[in-house]
């Protein structure tokens, strides 16, 4: 008789982020804390809060750029700082190649160079990879032209290439949607999307409540430099149709007055007759 075989149960997949009380600043100072959540692998979370609540600071930290000052943080179960070479960035408004004589092909390119060292040429593996990341933001055929030549909308989708270029396991958005038509707009949020559909775990900043609705599973709500996780208040993190209620905004933008689907949010209060809940597309932004 043969003696039985124990297995262990396969182990659940680590979380993509894990944070433990955690807090990040500058200068020894803490600009976002208390934050403590699992970011599942394949999960897109919506990073929502007014100008000054840390979002950037947050996107910061997870890549060790900004000082993690309290707690613990693990990023694709590791360090920040050893996690990076998974992990690619668009940041806010990156138009510093918009004056330099480089083609789009050469921007993107240089999302290899973490990889492989600016020096070191490119074989023909790299050069398809590049292709590929042009034509999967609908670029290609502008692979050639000046990069400071392409619209801001065609620039924004030629450095998100450049950080797909890469295959990244995890990407922060930084305020992609800011300023983009409504063509190019619709291209990044059908990219979103289909990024997470891939098994890519996305963190994206944004005042867009149609991308939290649209392309995102999760949302988290900062407010005044940490997490709307007070007695008495709504969840800050949880998935989107649960985290993104009216009375979690009015919290997270108290000294703001914002809209949302035509509803004037004003410190504290919400119109009579809104519904608690957000069920259909909306923009959020300060109102007039």
């Amino acid at each position: 008789m043969k003696a039985a075989v124990l297995r262990e149960s396969p182990r659940p997949e680590q979380p993509a982020v894990s944070l433990r009380d955690a807090a990040f600043g500058y200068n020894g100072r803490s600009r976002v804390a208390r934050l403590t959540l699992d970011i599942d692998a394949g999960s897109a979370v919506a990073l929502i809060g007014p100008n000054g609540s840390g979002k950037s600071t947050l996107l910061q930290g997870l890549i060790g750029l900004a000082e993690h000052t309290a707690g613990s943080v693990r990023v694709l179960g590791s360090l920040p700082a050893e996690a990076r070479g998974q992990v690619a960035t668009l940041p806010q408004a990156d138009t510093r190649n918009a004056d330099l004589p480089v083609t789009l092909h050469q921007v993107v390119a240089m999302g290899l160079y973490r990889k492989l060292g600016p020096l070191r040429p490119f074989g023909r593996q790299h050069r398809q990879s590049i292709h590929a990341a042009l034509e999967r933001v609908g670029l290609a055929p502008f692979a050639g032209r000046l990069f400071g030549e392409l619209s801001g909308g065609q620039q924004q989708r030629g450095v998100l290439a450049r950080a797909l270029v890469s295959h990244p396991k995890l990407l922060l958005l930084d305020e992609p949607f800011n300023g983009l038509d409504r063509e190019n707009r619709d291209t990044l949020l059908t990219l979103v999307r289909e990024l997470r559909q891939e098994g890519r775990t996305i963190i994206v900043s944004t005042h867009d409540l149609e991308i939290a609705q649209q392309a995102c599973t999760h949302a988290l709500l900062l407010s005044a430099g940490h997490a709307v996780d007070e007695p008495g208040h709504p969840a800050s993190f949880g998935p989107v149709a649960e985290a993104v209620t009216l009375e979690a905004v009015e919290h997270a933008f108290q000294d703001e007055a914002v809209e949302i689907d035509g509803h004037t949010i004003v410190t504290g209060t919400h119109e009579h007759g809104a519904p608690s809940q957000l069920g259909t597309p909306g923009r959020l932004r300060k109102a007039d």
